[in-house]
């Protein structure tokens, strides 16, 4: 093309050019013009496209949230049946229980009530002391106390006594290996925590203490306490302390239920991956994703409420994952 033709179409486009830069207040710049006309389709143009995909968005992540819900429901009710189940097996094989299992089994003896009964009772009592400490229950913490004491007793009337280490030995290890993977499937269905697990990070955010310490100091009480009560302590209590921890873990990377924001996978990272957990990080994490969860909802509406639940999903989960640590 010649150096004539380029020029005739240059000298107009300057002026119109330098008129738009200067916010088009010009004649150029009012309705009616070409100019005009082709700035106001464009603007709505591109702000109706982004409004849409994030409404749908949102709505989809919703939707996927709600349609995983049976899903999550019949995880963490599997998952107290099944540590019901474990739990009466550790009874039957009689070479020690979980701490707080031998403080149930000397109230038991103590008032001649079934060991499953007295899980709850205790559970209740636990449950209320959750009250002074502000923490607040979820429908995973309210089943936790209703289903494995009721799935325990069903468990011990099924099973029977059972003589002999050919035998008691390999209930044990079933009991501790069932008991630490129904652990990981309750919590990864994101219900909330257990009421033991409660007043232990309530503890620690009243008192300022270390969890480990909290744990440790509270373990050690009902330990005693139930071992002076007719508890049974030995090798599986121990064998249970080191082994739950890695066992829930397994439990949350087989059973973690996917988020609604793309199908990611919640397993267990941080601590949890070296076989601890800290409980009450959870609680920190999601506090402060509550205040960020604020901010984008009063920056974009409902754009990522479905989002932000799935996130705040995420958090719980890796809250109850702390529970785990030794």
């Amino acid at each position: 093309m010649s150096r004539g033709s380029i020029e005739p179409t240059d000298e107009p486009a300057g002026p119109a050019s330098e008129q738009g830069e200067r916010g088009g207040h010009g004649a150029s710049a009012r309705p009616g013009t070409a100019s005009g006309a082709a700035t106001g389709p464009r603007r709505t143009a591109a702000a109706t496209p982004a409004t849409g995909t994030d409404t749908d968005t949102g709505a989809g992540v919703r939707g996927t949230a709600s349609r995983r819900l049976p899903r999550r429901l019949l995880q963490l009710y599997a998952g107290l049946v099944l540590y019901g189940f474990s739990s009466a097996l550790l009874v039957r094989a009689g070479l020690g229980l979980e701490p707080w299992n031998v403080l149930h089994q000397g109230l038991s003896e103590l008032t001649g009530l079934s060991i499953g009964l007295m899980t709850t009772l205790l559970g209740v009592v636990v449950l209320l002391a959750w009250i002074p400490l502000r923490q607040r229950p979820g429908l995973g913490t309210v089943s936790n106390v209703l289903v494995i004491g009721l799935a325990m007793d069903v468990s011990l009337a099924l099973l029977p006594e059972v003589t002999g280490l050919a035998v008691r030995i390999p209930l044990m290890v079933a009991g501790v290996v069932l008991n630490g993977l129904a652990t990981g499937l309750y919590i990864a269905a994101r219900f909330g925590p257990g009421p033991r697990d409660g007043l232990m990070t309530g503890l620690h955010r009243l008192t300022g203490y270390s969890i480990r310490l909290v744990r440790t100091g509270l373990e050690v009480a009902v330990v005693a306490s139930g071992f002076l009560l007719g508890g049974s302590v030995g090798v599986g209590t121990v064998v249970y302390a080191l082994a739950i921890g890695p066992l829930a873990q397994l439990g949350l990377r087989i059973s973690a239920v996917p988020e609604g924001d793309g199908g990611s996978r919640v397993v267990a990272s941080g601590n949890a991956e070296r076989g601890t957990a800290e409980p009450g990080t959870a609680e920190r994490g999601d506090a402060e994703q509550r205040t960020a969860d604020s901010g984008h909802r009063a920056e974009r509406g409902p754009v990522n409420r479905g989002t932000a639940d799935a996130v705040r999903g995420t958090a719980a989960v890796r809250a109850a994952r702390a529970i785990l640590r030794r």
